[in-house]
């Protein structure tokens, strides 16, 4: 489908439900989707971090997004993470995503190694010229060992190589200057990039970026509560701030849910990751909480404990553990 110049709204990147022995769980993944569609979500964004892409085998990777841009039907665009260390096994990705139905495709800079300004943007013009499709930048400095630089991403805006940005980068001070950059809040449109889309991935201060001028938020919470980051769209855009703000209040809540794994047993990625399946697992959508090795599974407590919370936020009616 064509996509809307700028995209906009509420993104979410979808998990990547597993069965016990780590496949994809299909039927799971398509009644996630179902999930999100049903809350009204503008798009949805396949293979990216919250969906495990790095973990996951080419052939899952293929398998995952047939099933997302089969279930999705056309209802809303489809982007697909094409996240790979060289420009060459990126445009492989590429063009398979392609193949599959995706409507647009984000990448980050290449990594490994560290790489010069001009080698990130011949990488991203090189995926622009291969593949046609709408490019997104995904601004991931833990992954990738630098922040994009905001002169180049206003240079690839510019010249159309790029369709807009994911901002993970946890630098809101960034962001806030490089929406000054293309034109500010009030004359963006009518900037060098007029539909150049900008996406926080910071989920904790949507409203923020919202009211500076970002068009959109890609949420991995999202996965969780669709329906609540809708409403905090939903409101900003009508102007409506103070109802904005007790959203994402209530959202910043619900977020703790990502810390419950103990500090001593796992990684954060794998607390994070482990509570969203598992609060979808709780809720009913999705069969198992499994995620891919080698990241730690949640114990049993810490399960009990995202039910608690999924409980006091109001997404499951009777009292939990």
């Amino acid at each position: 489908m064509a996509l809307p110049a700028p995209l906009h709204g509420v993104i979410p990147p979808v998990c990547t439900p597993l069965d016990a022995r780590g496949e994809v769980d299909t039927s799971s993944l398509a009644r996630l989707v179902t999930h999100l569609l049903d809350a009204g979500v503008h798009g949805l964004f396949a293979l990216g971090s919250t969906g495990e892409a790095a973990y996951l085998t080419d052939a899952q990777r293929g398998t995952a997004l047939e099933v997302v841009v089969k279930a999705v039907n056309g209802r809303v665009p489809v982007l697909a993470g094409v996240i790979d260390t060289t420009t060459a096994r990126v445009l492989d990705h590429a063009g398979k995503a392609a193949g599959l139905g995706a409507d647009a495709l984000v990448a980050t800079a290449p990594f490994y190694t560290r790489t010069h300004p001009r080698e990130i943007a011949d990488h991203f013009r090189r995926i622009r010229t291969a593949v046609g499709l709408p490019l997104f930048a995904y601004d991931i400095p833990m992954a990738v060992h630098g922040k994009l630089p905001p002169a180049l991403v206003r240079e690839l805006a510019a010249d159309g190589t790029l369709a807009g940005l994911k901002d993970s980068s946890g630098d809101d001070g960034a962001l806030r200057r490089l929406l000054v950059g293309l034109g500010g809040r009030t004359a963006r449109r009518t900037g060098p990039a007029p539909g150049f889309t900008l996406l926080t991935g910071s989920e904790l201060t949507v409203d923020a970026a919202l009211l500076a001028g970002a068009d959109g938020v890609v949420p991995g919470l999202g996965n969780v509560d669709p329906a609540g980051y809708v409403r905090l769209y939903d409101a900003a855009r009508a102007g409506h701030w103070e109802r904005a703000a007790a959203e994402q209040e209530r959202l910043v809540t619900l977020f703790s849910i990502t810390d419950v794994g103990p500090e001593s047993e796992m990684g954060r990625s794998s607390s994070a990751l482990g509570a969203f399946k598992a609060a979808l697992r709780l809720l009913g959508v999705i069969e198992c909480g499994t995620t891919a090795i080698p990241q730690v599974p949640l114990g049993e407590e810490s399960v009990r404990e995202v039910g608690r919370r999924l409980t006091a936020a109001g997404l499951i009616k009777l009292p939990y553990g």
